[in-house]
């Protein structure tokens, strides 16, 4: 098992790498033949050149993003499932906070970041209530399918069996949530890192958002894309770190057992 799971993840690492390298390429190619001025796009040589400049200050405020991101995250996965399995348990909060949930979620988040700037300053606690507000709505909406999606078959054994409601709920209905969970965990990463750059852009000395808007008033295009190809970066490592964490954790589930068996096979 530990060596297909081996061979499956350096597979997936090769593509991952073929994928980019060759996007990059195809870019640099194009650059090369149509020659558009630096200023308008830049070719990713440039680019990476701009980077191996100041690896350090790219560092530091990469550093930045990133923080604010995971501490988003982290805070959106903790209220979300607790938010989650009241709104299965409570009518009332169903009725209440699934509303205002679904409202909040229907403003778009710029509108709000102002507000968070104005109540807790340009610091480090704005952006994580952006990265926070805009990663919560997936985590909730997913996680509260997968506490309901439980066979009634089986509510009714756990009844029969004399299991109180809290241990339905460990031992039934949060294994089955955990897939769902982790579903709207891949979607909330990448959210959460939009909020945080989203805090940058409206008031920030650092990281990589201010790095966009600095850069951006400057006519500095080349810092802009290195900015942004760090971004996708981030975004790319985060969203696999979450996988592979849900790999760990649930590699029961049919998904991954599917994957196991087709790494067998062409092994």
């Amino acid at each position: 098992m530990l060596a297909t799971d081996s061979a499956a993840a350096a597979r997936r690492s090769f593509h991952i790498v073929l994928v980019v390298t060759g996007f990059f390429a195809v870019w640099q190619f194009g650059v090369f033949v149509l020659r558009p001025p630096e200023y308008l796009l830049p070719g990713p040589i440039a680019i990476f050149r701009e980077l191996l400049s100041a690896p350090l200050w790219y560092l530091g405020n990469s550093l930045d993003t990133i923080g604010a991101t995971l501490l988003g995250f982290l805070v959106a996965v903790a209220f979300g499932c607790l938010a989650a399995i009241g709104i299965v348990y409570s009518r009332l909060l169903e009725n209440t906070l699934y509303t205002l949930l679904v409202a909040l979620n229907s403003v778009p988040k710029i509108a709000l970041a102002p507000l968070f700037i104005i109540w807790l300053g340009t610091g480090l606690q704005s952006k994580i209530a952006i990265s926070f507000l805009i990663a919560l709505f997936s985590i909730v909406v997913d996680t509260v399918l997968g506490l309901r999606s439980v066979d009634p078959d089986a509510v009714d054994l756990f009844r029969s069996l004399r299991g109180t409601p809290l241990k339905t709920l460990l031992w039934l209905r949060l294994p089955n949530a955990l897939p769902y969970l982790f579903a709207g965990m891949k979607v909330a990463i990448s959210l959460a890192l939009v909020g945080a750059i989203a805090g940058e852009f409206v008031a920030s000395q650092a990281g990589l958002g201010y790095v966009i808007l600095s850069a951006q008033g400057a006519f500095q295009t080349t810092r802009v894309f290195a900015a942004i190809v760090l971004l996708g970066f981030l975004g790319t490592v985060l969203f696999y770190i979450v996988d592979l964490v849900e790999r760990l954790v649930c590699p029961w589930h049919v998904s991954h057992r599917a994957q196991h068996h087709d790494a067998a096979g062409a092994g």
